[in-house]
């Protein structure tokens, strides 16, 4: 297994030569999104279905797909110093009734995901993840389900309202520096603020507003929103709704041009009325079990902002400039106090390479640790933790990105614990990676 996927990579590495020819003409866009020739088009390696799905683009029904596969190990500190393979395919679907011919305003989404083989998470000893992307749907082994399955309908030019099974992952947007770990950073930090992941599962039942102050859906939206807060990807939910489990969120997101140049700001706000313990929720699962004193009610403030510095293409978002997160927490239950990140990226910025990307980012977590039930209530197990990761996603072509990375990391957990009475401290971690996505 190991010789066939260092024959991949290799094989993939060899046509980066054949990829420094490509002209910038083979990446815009055609006016029919899925047509091209196999090296030259736009979006997906599979084509327009012979013209059926262009025609279902014009009517309203869109499908792509992805696979995203990365290699990563922990080469000194840590835990454990092994490599793991693992990746996760995602398959999104979407309708617009008004190009469908039905009503306006009206659009669904679906998405169904799965994840395979193992990630180094565990082996790290950080409480943020090194590999975003092997946490969907659920962090722990092979699974496949369906995360988002949503309606929303808007009532005019500037409202609308949402409903349904909630994939969260779309808040908290940032130019340079979010999604779920393929195609910009791998570690969770620079893809969400650590500070409002303990009340907001990742796929949940929920309901709310958007709201569009301008007629421009891209200058400002806002969303109000009222979450379960037991969802998991891989249940329905109905059977976990509660009264006592219940989070309200509330982000605010609008575009700005200081300088003249492109940037947005973004702030919300979550509380959840819900019980916790455990460290249960997002980021719990690298930490051994330990007995925690429930604590109701958990609240945090978020805000992100992006700034290009200097801009090669508006429309496209061709540029370089500066990102950053900030957020508070109760600090009880939620074991993220404080968290900043600050970092550049950038998009389309070398001449001809119009899809790369790469970025730069540091992140700092303080850390409150949990009230630990006896023998160990005075225990402390956890630090605060600081990470640095560089990536470069490089096109092969306009299909098939390449994504060199490495991340130096000083993690929260203090210890680990092999067998009962024997400790290992744990040290500075640095983690090599690769990552190669396929658009299907």
């Amino acid at each position: 297994m190991r010789n066939r996927r260092s024959a991949v990579v290799m094989g993939v590495v060899v046509l980066l030569g054949w990829t420094l020819r490509m002209r910038a003409a083979a990446e815009e866009a055609d006016a029919a999104p899925y047509t091209g020739g196999i090296i030259t088009r736009t979006n997906t390696f599979l084509g327009d279905w012979r013209g059926y799905r262009n025609d279902l683009a014009a009517k309203g029904i869109t499908l792509d797909a992805s696979v995203t596969q990365i290699e990563q190990g922990v080469v000194s500190g840590g835990k454990d110093s092994s490599w793991e393979y693992g990746g996760r395919g995602l398959l999104t679907g979407k309708l617009d009734t008004q190009k469908l011919g039905l009503w306006p305003g009206g659009f669904l989404q679906v998405e169904l995901e799965g994840n395979w083989a193992d990630s180094v998470n565990g082996n790290t000893g950080a409480l943020s993840p090194v590999n975003t992307n092997q946490l969907f749907p659920i962090p722990v082994g092979s699974n496949v389900a369906l995360p988002d399955l949503s309606f929303a309908q808007f009532l005019s030019t500037y409202a609308g309202v949402i409903v349904g099974k909630l994939d969260t992952t779309t808040g908290d947007a940032n130019e340079f520096a979010h999604g779920k770990g393929d195609t910009q950073f791998f570690n969770l930090a620079f893809n969400f603020n650590l500070a409002a992941l303990t009340v907001t599962p990742y796929s949940t039942l929920g309901g709310g507003i958007v709201v569009l102050p301008t007629k421009d859906p891209n200058a400002a939206v806002m969303n109000f929103l009222v979450l379960s807060s037991n969802g998991k990807a891989t249940t329905a939910g109905f059977n976990d709704l509660s009264g006592d489990a219940l989070t309200f969120a509330g982000e605010g997101r609008v575009r700005t041009g200081f300088f003249g140049l492109t940037g947005h700001q973004l702030v919300g706000a979550e509380y959840s009325n819900k019980t916790f313990n455990s460290l249960d929720q997002r980021l719990g699962f690298v930490i051994e079990n330990r007995a925690l004193v429930p604590k109701s009610d958990s609240w945090n403030v978020h805000h992100n902002f992006d700034q290009f510095l200097y801009e090669t293409d508006k429309n496209k978002g061709h540029g370089i400039g500066l990102f950053g997160r900030f957020g508070a927490s109760d600090g009880n239950p939620n074991p993220v106090h404080y968290f900043i990140n600050i970092g550049v990226g950038s998009k389309g910025l070398i001449p001809g390479r119009g899809l790369d990307q790469f970025g730069l980012g540091y992140y700092y977590t303080w850390i409150s640790n949990p009230t630990l039930q006896r023998p160990f209530t005075t225990r402390k197990f956890l630090r605060d933790e600081w990470g640095f990761e560089a990536y470069y996603n490089m096109a092969i072509t306009p299909w098939m990105l390449l994504t060199p990375d490495i991340q130096v990391v000083g993690p929260a957990q203090k210890e680990s614990f092999a067998s009962l009475g024997t400790r290992k401290s744990v040290g500075t971690a640095t983690i090599l990676g690769v990552r190669l996505q396929l658009i299907l």
